[in-house]
């Protein structure tokens, strides 16, 4: 499904996106949104489709946990016992919602690129991968350890570097006591069987 928007209905996102996200918040979004494009001219993806997941990726971010927890609820979207425990994670379901419902992209793809962002899931299609890989790397990310080596390693094998940013955020969540959510530890465990060879039709690395 192609999408074709016109550059006036990126803008328009773009503005909006400005007042409901932090100035920080801001400038990682548009981090992302630019390397998931140069990501995608890597890979041979949608560009287009990868921009506007990488826009719209943290749009149910800067709502308060109760409020995300109570949108959620209201609309159907099924919530973890992880999630329970750590709300941030449902900016990623809402933000998939928020999409489709209130800057109208209605584009399957898409929303499901930023429904995974955070957790990501075996089996990821390639758009999928970008956005779970874009969110870590962009150029604005500057705390987490050997980021130089991450960033090489994704523009090089796009299944190693799901494996590796999975694996790095499970030894975070370890390390600062917050609850796993299963979903990241299985797909650590889906992408380390994948780059070793272990799941066939998996030739998005190249």
């Amino acid at each position: 499904m192609e999408i074709n928007m016109r550059s006036e209905d990126i803008e328009y996102i773009t503005e909006k996106l400005k007042k409901k996200l932090t100035p920080g918040r801001f400038t990682h979004t548009m981090g992302v949104a630019y390397t998931a494009a140069c990501m995608a001219m890597r890979f041979g993806e949608d560009m287009e489709k990868a921009y506007i997941a990488g826009l719209l990726h943290d749009c149910a971010k800067c709502i308060s946990d109760e409020e995300k927890i109570k949108k959620c609820e209201q609309n159907g979207i099924e919530i973890s016992p992880s999630e329970y425990a750590n709300p941030s994670l449902l900016h990623a379901k809402l933000g998939a919602w928020y999409a489709w419902n209130k800057y109208d992209i209605h584009d399957e793809q898409i929303c499901s690129a930023i429904r995974y962002h955070t957790t990501g899931r075996p089996a990821m299609t390639k758009l999928e991968k970008i956005i779970f890989v874009a969110d870590y790397i962009e150029p604005n990310r500057n705390k987490a350890p050997d980021l130089d080596r991450i960033r090489n390693v994704c523009f090089e094998n796009l299944d190693m570097g799901v494996m590796t940013i999975a694996e790095a955020t499970l030894k975070y969540i370890e390390n600062s006591g917050e609850a796993i959510d299963n979903m990241t530890a299985d797909t650590f465990e889906y992408y380390s069987k994948a780059v070793n060879g272990n799941i066939a039709g998996t030739a998005d690395q190249q």
